[in-house]
């Protein structure tokens, strides 16, 4: 089976996670340049009036030219306390939400130069709470589109219809929203828990 090819994500959606759910060794590709309005510097989650966008700002210049590990978050505004009220505000009343928050705090405290890294930290924290096993390694050179059948970079975005189905579960505002699909996997974390390798394999 060919090595499923995935571009970084900020707390990336259940798709994602789903795809290192179902193998044990993923690429993460290291030398495209940066491409905005993607899971690379922004999550969603469900908070009460609905899906909410949480933006990684990033210093100005020209990303879409830069390599996708050069490119530096701007802290000249305080996004991370933000993030972090937002994610409390939506999943304070979830149930997993008082076991797993404090695995998470540290990443909007502590200033990370380059938003590679920073997903790369987060990636690795949502492994081993999922409890994957999956090896994540990293390109050293670009890999062309249409080399891999196994190519998630550009189809895993918030700007392309996703044909994944996940495993319905039940997220804190279900009974204002129904089921919302296509939410961060951390959604997925805090509603279900220890039981969410079992949706994802599922799904």
């Amino acid at each position: 089976m060919e090595i499923p090819l995935l571009s970084t994500a900020y707390l990336p959606p259940v798709e994602y996670i789903s795809i290192l759910a179902k193998h044990t060794v993923v690429e993460v590709e290291t030398q495209e340049h940066f491409v905005k309005q993607t899971y690379r510097n922004r999550a969603v989650i469900l908070s009460a009036n609905g899906p909410l966008a949480l933006i990684i700002p990033l210093k100005k210049g020209k990303n879409n030219n830069q390599l996708i590990t050069e490119v530096e978050i701007d802290y000249s505004s305080n996004w991370q306390t933000a993030h972090w009220r937002s994610i409390a505000s939506a999943y304070g009343g979830s149930a997993y939400y008082e076991h797993y928050a404090d695995y998470f705090s540290p990443f909007y405290t502590k200033r990370y130069q380059f938003l590679f890294e920073f997903n790369a930290h987060l990636l690795n924290q949502l492994l081993v709470l999922f409890k994957l096993k999956c090896d994540v390694k990293y390109t050293d050179s670009f890999i062309p589109l249409s080399k891999v059948d196994n190519d998630y970079r550009y189809t895993i975005s918030p700007k392309v219809k996703s044909n994944f189905q996940p495993k319905p579960y039940r997220q804190v505002f279900s009974e204002k929203f129904g089921f919302v699909p296509e939410m961060s996997s951390l959604d997925l974390l805090f509603n279900v828990g220890n039981r969410s390798v079992e949706f994802l394999q599922q799904s």
